[in-house]
């Protein structure tokens, strides 16, 4: 395929991205535990994860792909991940196979010899075999565990028009949240002339000394340029199996790697782009969603995101007595709940929650299928997935206290778990 220059690039955009996608297979990596996210990655991958209300974690790069018109998808799992394919099997079966539409599931199975998945750029190799047979022009490789909305469309054409052999997914993020990415430098043309993976000294940029050029895990390969490079990496005895640490750089000095930034306007959303890593970023990408106006919008038609669909009825609030209402302010309250003369407020409450009498939950993010019991007062936390509260118990209110029970965050933030609670809801 001819490269386009940026006149040809104009009027016919969005027909070139359609031809161009058509020809992508994208491979979304979502083998990793996240340990950063303490228990609640003890017993389902960081993918898995459940956000906003109603999504999971991996719903936002996947709904991505479809929206801009990639259709061949590959989910790379390792990681406890049987909860991530039974939600993958549930809300994401709806592609359709005669027209070479899929979203398939490849586990860690030894295709390439007799070790499991060693790190991100093995992952990738190790389906080699199985990339080959969709002849792709182009392969996408994404992060399964980042919260953003992104036309990959556009990053693609530009890898096109760049003539680039590898495109990075780049984004401005403090000096301090750098430390955890791979920060690159480039030139006036986007090339990149400089990667180096999580530094405890990232350099800054150029035009701004509080922010580094942060890599989002987002990778645009000719398929071509891909399999060789994967298949020399496979080869090096030192190497760390792993983009940021060893394909990045030798692409930089061997080959033409571009950077593609990720700006406001990619799509209609704000240039919004979360890793929710931390029990402090996980609990503060979800509150924002309960803001009169979130940095992420849910409620976009244009670009929306898909999911599983869980059949539950709508959320009922019950009982009008003057100390006993039931209420939800600047709240997101999902399907199935029920608050029966409780008081929720700025939280968000995941599917089939109950909130019993007399209780008060306050800036709080609560997974699906838990029970808070009467006369609780509940802030600042996480609670996850069928923890079941007693009666009259507080959280998120005396740091010490909470310390003794359940896991307190830097910023305060209390995940509460049904072991922490003693009610150990996965022994076999």
């Amino acid at each position: 395929m001819v490269p386009m220059n940026e006149d040809q690039m104009g009027p016919q955009m969005e027909r070139n991205i359609s031809a161009l996608t058509a020809n992508t297979v994208a491979m979304v990596l979502a083998g990793g535990r996240g340990s950063r996210l303490k228990a609640l990655t003890d017993w389902r991958a960081k993918p898995a994860v459940p956000f906003g209300g109603k999504f999971r974690i991996i719903d936002f790069p996947m709904s991505n792909c479809i929206n801009s018109g990639i259709r061949r998808i590959s989910v790379v799992t390792q990681y406890k991940s049987h909860s991530l394919q039974r939600h993958l099997q549930r809300g994401w079966s709806f592609m359709s196979g005669q027209f070479g539409e899929f979203v398939e599931v490849l586990p860690a199975q030894q295709r390439m010899g007799e070790t499991w998945y060693k790190g991100t750029a093995d992952a990738v190799y190790q389906n080699l075999d199985i990339i080959r047979h969709y002849i792709p022009d182009y392969v996408i490789i994404l992060a399964g565990d980042h919260i953003y909305k992104m036309d990959y469309g556009k990053m693609i054409a530009a890898h096109v028009a760049k003539g680039a052999d590898i495109t990075v997914g780049c984004i401005p993020v403090s000096l301090e949240e750098a430390k955890a990415f791979g920060v690159m430098a480039i030139d006036d043309d986007s090339r990149i002339t400089e990667f180096t993976e999580k530094s405890d000294s990232p350099k800054a940029m150029p035009n701004d000394p509080t922010q580094a050029l942060a890599s989002m895990g987002i990778y645009v390969f000719s398929a071509q340029y891909m399999r060789d490079l994967l298949k020399a990496d496979a080869a090096n005895p030192s190497s760390h199996r792993d983009f940021g640490h060893d394909l990045i750089p030798h692409a930089i000095e061997h080959a033409n790697a571009f950077a593609f930034p990720f700006l406001a306007g990619n799509t209609s959303a704000s240039g919004y782009w979360r890793d929710v890593g931390t029990i402090d970023a996980y609990w503060e990408a979800n509150i924002n969603l309960a803001e009169i106006s979130p940095d992420l919008n849910l409620y976009d038609k244009n670009w929306p995101i898909w999911t599983h669909q869980e059949q539950a009825p709508p959320a009922k609030f019950a009982f009008d007595d003057d100390d006993r209402r039931g209420t939800a302010v600047d709240s997101m309250i999902s399907g199935g709940c029920l608050i029966t003369g409780s008081t929720i407020r700025h939280s968000v409450l995941f599917s089939n929650v109950r909130v019993h009498s007399y209780s008060i939950v306050e800036d709080a993010v609560i997974l699906p299928e838990v029970e808070i019991r009467h006369n609780c007062r509940i802030k600042r936390c996480v609670i996850d997935k069928g923890a079941v509260i007693p009666d009259g118990t507080v959280i998120g209110e005396d740091p010490v206290e909470d310390a003794k029970r359940f896991y307190v965050s830097e910023k305060g933030i209390v995940l509460v778990t049904p072991e922490m609670l003693g009610q150990n809801l996965h022994e076999v």
